[in-house]
């Protein structure tokens, strides 16, 4: 393939013409359409980089009232789910050749949710995904746009449309399951903000296994996804004789109870045991290493662009995903003590 002499840089056209096929069909590949033959895909790519071609996304946004970038609306947070499942997305887009614009608004209401909103339809996002893990943000979701591809990231799990979700109840059930088969006569909880998808779909899991097993869940301890509120937990059951399995609703927590449940002199797992959920970094490096349930963010991230790129497509109707958790054992259950 021989490039043609010019002054001005490569177009689609050019592409096609070196190639030997129409500029639809160098578009089609540009967007990764799965309806192009693999030695047609081969040709155009080799094309490309022949020609050093660049595809201007600007004019493309000019043209078409969409561009490469994404939109993500989330509430600012330090929490490792939201940061991680942020991070994650990024990088799956950046994998399928968009670049990603994140608006993390302060107040949990309507107004913050529609003014982000409305920066990002300015920008002509191709799409938007907006987390929205609180009830509070839950009534702000009516009023996005019909016209714009958008999917709900871990928000009500009884809202239709375009998400995808990790499922909190399934975790929350192999925490308590992996406990009561270590022989414990019950778990306690240690929750999550009653306000917030994740800690109600882990409290109603944990109480499930419970009740599935025939045991009468004793009274969650509230917590808010902080180590100190976990430590404030751990220094109220570890001074109960009878509690020796806990579940806390994240790691965080988890490590606020290790801490309390050794000040107290009570040993972990010797004394009692202890589940958390997340697996965030640290989790195994704690003493104990810490059983926790670990969230698949990158596989989350992975269905969200997914679910964008079909509406974007026009192929089929929203759907709904649910993601699910995975049980990391480590060294901090036990049997109970005898």
């Amino acid at each position: 393939m021989a490039r043609p002499k010019q002054d001005r840089e490569p177009s689609m056209f050019d592409v096609a013409r070196v190639a030997g096929v129409s500029h639809q069909t160098v578009s089609r590949v540009l967007n990764e359409h799965p309806n192009v033959r693999a030695e047609t895909r081969a040709r155009v790519q080799a094309a490309i980089g022949e020609l050093g071609y660049r595809r201007n996304d600007a004019a493309r946004a000019l043209a078409t009232g969409r561009s490469r970038v994404l939109g993500v609306v989330a509430p600012r947070s330090t929490l490792f789910g939201p940061v991680s499942m942020l991070a994650a997305f990024d990088e799956r887009a950046a994998a399928a050749g968009f670049s990603v614009n994140i608006g993390q608004v302060r107040a949990l209401d309507r107004p913050a949710i529609d003014e982000a909103v409305q920066r990002h339809l300015d920008q002509r996002v191709a799409g938007l995904v907006v987390l929205a893990p609180v009830t509070a943000l839950d009534g702000a979701l009516d009023h996005l746009p019909t016209d714009v591809p958008h999917v709900l990231v871990n928000g009500d799990p009884a809202r239709g449309g375009a998400s995808v979700r990790i499922d909190q109840v399934a975790g929350a059930r192999l925490a308590t399951r992996h406990l009561l088969d270590a022989g414990h006569r019950t778990v306690w909880h240690v929750g999550g903000p009653a306000d917030w998808f994740d800690a109600v779909g882990r409290l109603a899991g944990w109480e499930a296994e419970l009740r599935a097993a025939g045991i009468a869940p004793p009274p969650p301890v509230a917590g808010d996804w902080t180590a100190a509120s976990g430590y404030r937990a751990g220094e109220l059951l570890g001074r109960m004789p009878e509690v020796s399995a806990v579940f806390a609703a994240n790691d965080a927590m988890a490590m606020g109870v290790l801490r309390a449940l050794s000040e107290l002199g009570r040993d972990v797992p010797g004394d009692v045991s202890v589940v958390g959920f997340d697996d965030a970094p640290e989790s195994g490096y704690l003493i104990p290493p810490l059983t926790t349930v670990r969230q698949d963010f990158d596989a989350v991230a992975h269905e969200a662009l997914g679910l964008l790129l079909e509406q974007l497509e026009g192929r089929g109707a929203p759907r709904r995903v649910e993601v699910p958790p995975a049980l990391v054992e480590r060294a901090s259950v036990a049997p109970p003590p005898s």
